[in-house]
């Protein structure tokens, strides 16, 4: 397999090459620089671009495996987000507001360097991870791999970017209101939000009150699996604790789900909202997917009290995007955007404040129901088919903000109640652009969704697509 070749082959195939000795780690390390350095200005997905570093550890990757060590990640780039901490380095978070380093690692990317992953770069998000979208007035936008025209969403944006390019085997994201789904959804890739408190977030206890989890983006559910198995866990102090997975996630991958009941909404979480043709078109050809490989799949549009959960998230939200603004160290320097936002979230009554958050125990119990008939929930990951770059960039906060709650609104919810929930390719718009759907799954089971979207994937396989005329285009 040729360089290039493999730096789109993902996790489970680069860390084969490297083990097998077919590559070195330096050598595979090189290549994701060198493309890095030719595609990346065009892309914009990096932050920063850890080279000399990167190819030191793979060099102490290689003397690691000469030795006889046999680590899961050995050698794999990945990039990691800018709102996770890296020892020496601010938490920048989308913002020029971050200037103290620091201490060390988290939890994540102790992890990532124990398995013996390269971490390669940090990648871009916008501004404390308000959109769904990664653009800023002060680093550009962030652009599609399949559309430079096109955003591959929000806030992961420059992880699902460099993953999609094949500047990385994987990246880590994280999701406060679909910011590993939506990425992954429109650049071809699968990315799922695991069950609140099953990775931890430290140094932080929790992020946005809970909402926030991370999780890899990859192009595989196998690589989603064998680097979700090396991060997961919690550590002291953590907020949330998710309980232990009933067997390996790599071995969930590779185990066949069985006959599943599987309900399928295209019920918005809220009303007036339009679901295009070619988003209904995918999530019902899934339906069609999974009745032929045997599960039982009903149609069922639970009420999910849209008006007042989604009215009591906006106002979570923004609370949250005031108290981001106010914890960074140079609130003023952030954009007038993100400004705005937190301005909306500071002239929040505090009665308003305290009601937003006083149900989420009431609200996970009700919408939980759901699973009481069905194992697994098969809805639309986005309404519509990816946005172009600078779409909103006309409309003022308010609007911006309904658009992006329009755009999402079968994603947020699972973060309030902690539910996994995972966003798989499901085909192309007429313009070849990607599209996916969503699969919820019951609390603490990840296992289920990795089996069944796994399937999925052998069924309808989609990582063997990659992005043309990255590598001629000038």
């Amino acid at each position: 397999m040729e360089l290039t070749e493999l730096c789109f082959a993902g996790v489970a195939r680069q860390a084969h090459a490297v083990r097998s000795g077919e590559v070195t780690a330096r050598d595979l390390i090189a290549e994701h620089l060198r493309r890095i350095e030719r595609i990346d200005p065009r892309l914009n997905a990096f932050r920063l671009v850890f080279a000399e570093q990167a190819l030191d550890e793979a060099e102490r990757a290689d003397e690691r495996r000469s030795a006889g060590e046999d680590l899961p990640l050995l050698g794999v780039p990945i990039a990691v987000k800018e709102d996770i901490a890296l020892a020496g380095l601010p938490t920048t978070k989308g913002t020029n507001a971050a200037r103290t380093p620091q201490p060390a690692d988290s939890a994540i990317v102790t992890r990532l360097r124990a398995a013996g992953a390269v971490i390669i770069g940090r990648t871009r998000m916008p501004e404390l991870g308000l959109w769904p979208f990664t653009e800023s007035s002060w680093a550009g936008p962030t652009r599609n791999p399949w559309s430079l025209t096109h955003s591959p969403g929000g806030s992961s944006g420059g992880s699902a970017a460099a993953v999609a390019a094949g500047l990385a085997a994987a990246a880590i994201g994280t999701d406060g209101a679909g910011s590993i789904r939506i990425p992954s959804a429109v650049t071809g890739l699968f990315g799922l939000k695991p069950q609140r408190g099953r990775v931890s977030l430290s140094p932080e206890p929790q992020v946005w009150g809970g909402l926030v989890v991370a999780g890899p983006i990859t192009r595989t559910v196998l690589d989603w699996a064998l680097v979700a198995d090396e991060i997961h866990g919690a550590v002291p102090g953590d907020a949330h604790v998710a309980h232990p997975p009933r067997m390996s996630f790599t071995q969930a991958a590779r185990t066949d789900p069985g006959r599943l009941r599987i309900g399928v909404s295209l019920r918005p979480w809220g009303p007036g909202i339009a679901i295009a043709d070619e988003v209904r078109d995918v999530v019902q050809d899934t339906a069609a997917l999974l009745t032929d490989l045997g599960h039982d799949v009903v149609r069922l549009d639970p009420p999910m009290r849209d008006v007042t959960a989604s009215t009591q998230f906006a106002v979570r939200y923004l609370h949250n995007a005031y108290l981001a603004r106010t914890g960074m160290e140079f609130p003023d320097l952030v954009e007038p955007r993100t400004r705005a936002a937190a301005e909306l979230g500071r002239r929040l009554p505090r009665g308003a404040v305290r009601w937003a958050a006083k149900d989420d125990v009431a609200l996970t119990a009700y919408a939980n129901r759901v699973f009481a008939s069905i194992d697994v929930l098969l809805t639309p990951a986005l309404t519509r088919p990816p946005i172009r770059v600078g779409e909103w960039d006309g409309r003022n906060v308010v609007t911006a903000l309904l658009a992006a709650a329009h755009y999402t609104t079968f994603l947020p919810l699972w973060n309030i109640v902690g539910n996994p929930a995972a966003s798989v390719p499901a085909g192309r718009t007429s313009a070849g652009l990607p599209l996916a759907v969503q699969l919820v799954g019951r609390q603490h089971d990840e296992c289920t969704l990795l089996s069944v979207s796994a399937q999925l994937e052998r069924a309808r396989p989609w990582a063997d697509r990659i992005p043309s005329g990255l590598d001629h285009a000038n």
